[in-house]
This record gives structure tokens, sequence and C-alpha cells, in this order.
């Protein structure tokens, strides 16, 4: 019926983006429209996922473990256990799971013994509910995954294109707009070399000049800046010694 009533639509109107959709039409499959947020969409079709027990026969969709722990079982309901290999003990008048144990593998059908334990155990194990399929908009299909892209993702796979870019362009000297600040730093490295190499210099070359020329004064005035900060930083501390002293001799 859906199949039907898209053709009909697209042969009124002539507006034959919407034939694409027709393919996917096969199955227990439906159409959601919506002129909202695509994400908000997605979100408020997640909250009708609602829990399923394990039938007997069923291809299990995940592998299923049951934890470790008490299980609030009296002990002449052992066999279930036994039947399945499961380690127990009797605690306190119930049964109790020593380890993790996985009961179920996803893919395979779920055995009788299986769901009953589950079953007794309260667990509901699987999920139901509706699973996006394909991102329908302006003619053109989209995998659901197109919907965890966050704006980090998009921000990092920008910087990488750039960086690739600017890579690129240095490599084979192919000037872009990415690459003008990384030229104007070779172009000031290469001038500095100059400077340095020759008597030719400019201011900023000065200073480069003497520092290799005198290294050891530069080092020098580190020391002596660092030390002169520390007295003042450390001032307020004697001074709060003084007054506890102060307050000790008072009381005594």
């Amino acid at each position: 019926m859906m199949k039907r009533s898209i053709r009909l639509y697209c042969e009124r109107t002539g507006d034959d983006k919407w034939l694409a959709l027709v393919p996917l039409l096969v199955g227990n499959v439906g159409i959601v429209f919506t002129e909202g947020n695509l994400y908000d969409v997605r979100d408020e079709i997640k909250k009708y996922t609602v829990g399923a027990p394990a039938k007997v026969g069923a291809v299990a969709p995940c592998s299923v473990t049951i934890p470790a722990g008490p299980t609030g079982m009296d002990p002449s309901q052992t066999t279930f256990f036994q039947m399945l290999n499961i380690p127990t003990k009797i605690n306190k008048g119930s049964i109790e799971i020593l380890q993790d144990f996985q009961c179920v593998v996803g893919g395979e059908r779920v055995g009788s013994s299986e769901a009953t334990l589950l079953g007794k155990l309260g667990i509901k194990p699987f999920t139901y509910g509706l699973v996006i399929l394909q991102v329908f908009q302006d003619g053109t299909l989209y995998s659901p995954k197109v919907l965890d892209i966050t704006d980090d993702d998009l921000v990092n796979s920008i910087t990488a294109g750039v960086q690739n870019v600017v890579a690129l362009s240095m490599q084979t000297g192919y000037p872009t707009l990415v690459t003008v600040p990384h030229a104007i730093i070779n172009s000031y490295k290469n001038v500095l070399a100059v400077a340095l190499a020759t008597e030719y210099s400019f201011p900023l070359a000065d200073k480069v000049k003497e520092i290799l020329a005198n290294p050891g004064a530069f080092v020098a005035a580190a020391p002596a800046a660092a030390a002169a900060s520390e007295p003042a930083a450390a001032a307020p501390v004697e001074e709060e010694e003084e007054e506890e002293e102060m307050d000790f001799d008072l009381f005594d």
C-alpha cells in the first residue's frame, strides 16, 4: 500500500525524489515524517524501546550474562543451575551464583532451560522497539550513523583536512591561504639565519645575537629574578607564624 501510494503521488506531482524510498519498503517497516530536528526525533523513538523476555527457540540478538550474587530463589530450584553448569551455593536460605555466567550467546537460539531460568530470575535480556534504517532528506538517503556525528567530530575532521592541505602545499611549494602563517614563519627563520651569519642585522635579530654572544648573562639573570620574588611570597607565612607564637605566649 505504501509503495503504491508513493508511486501514485510521484506520477501525479512529478516529484520523483520519493521513489528512492520504494526499494526500502520491504517487510515490517514504516515511515516517520517530520519537520523538526532529526536528533530529537531519534531520541524520541528510542524512548519507546521496551524490555522483552527470552523465548524458547528465538534467535538471541545479543549475548546474555547472568551476574554473580544472590538470586532470591529457594534451594529446591538448584536443578536449573545444575543443568546449565552454573556454580552456586546456598547462602541464608537462598541460591547464590558464585561467578558471572554467559547464559545465551548472541546469534544462537535460546534453549528451554535458559529461557526458564531467565524467567525465574526476572531478567528481560532483550529489547524491542523501532530501529532507524535510513534517513531521507531532499531525495537523498543517509545512514542513521550520521545522527551520531557531533560538533567535535566535525571540528576534528576539518582540522585534519586543513593539516593535510598544509602538508601538501608546503611539500609541493604551492601557496594557499592556510600556508601563509607557515610561509611567514619559515621566511623569518631564513632571514634570521642570514642575519646571524653576516653583519646584517635588524631589531628582532639583535636580541638573538646578544644571547649568543653572552649566554651566561641571560642564564644568571633568570635565577636572580626568581630569587627576588621568593621573599615577597614567603613574607605572609612568617607573619602568620609570629602571630601564632604571640597567641601561644599570651595563653601561657
